[in-house]
């Protein structure tokens, strides 16, 4: 095994760790001494990878970011995707909040961003073809920002448990909305043939 695999299996395995800590226990309370004895290793090789826990938590969301990308590559449609990003949202909702409560709003809302965008760009893209327009590049770069900052903070505020509805409503009326929407939306933004 190379050292490059080594460094990422240690990754790997203090990652695993700490999401494992964090499904009972709030980040501010799990040491690094308990990720070194869950994963056999000391804290020199601890810290030879990561600053503190903080930076072991960025390191695994955008770790889990790569692999949710990925997975899109194999989806077929919006609605696939956004069932993905919820399921995954789901099966790591202690996960999540603790990062919420740790890192904050904007950090974990920054992981979903960028998890949605291209899911929404490539709606918004779509719309423009089956209409036959033109939008201007840039109104498209807005739009999927306004749609997917709208999609994230809903993401989050379903998470924290704020939001009464189940995992299948939101997403039917996330879906509605980018049906409805994002064609007008287009269509009042055409460029001039």
């Amino acid at each position: 095994m190379t050292n490059e695999e080594l460094s990422l299996k240690t990754k790997q395995s203090l990652a695993q760790a700490l999401k494992q800590e964090m499904k009972h226990k709030q980040l501010s309370k799990i040491t690094i001494t308990e990720l070194c004895d869950v994963c056999q290793i000391n804290r020199k090789t601890f810290y030879y990878h990561f600053e503190d826990i903080y930076d072991l938590l960025k390191w695994t969301l955008e770790q889990e970011a790569i692999e949710v990308v990925k997975n899109f590559d194999l989806v077929v449609n919006t609605e696939e995707a956004l069932r993905f990003v919820m399921a995954y949202a789901d099966e790591n909702k202690d996960i999540i909040n603790s990062a919420l409560d740790s890192m904050g709003h904007e950090e974990i809302q920054r992981f979903f961003y960028n998890d949605l965008f291209d899911v929404i760009y490539g709606a918004i893209e779509e719309g423009e073809y089956d209409l036959k327009i033109v939008v201007d590049p840039q109104f498209k770069n807005f739009l999927a920002a306004f749609y997917t900052e709208a999609s994230a903070g809903i993401l989050i505020e379903w998470v924290k448990n704020r939001m009464k509805q189940d995992k299948e409503t939101v997403i039917k009326s996330l879906l509605s909305i980018y049906t409805v929407s994002i064609p007008a939306v287009l269509l009042e933004n055409k460029l001039s043939n």
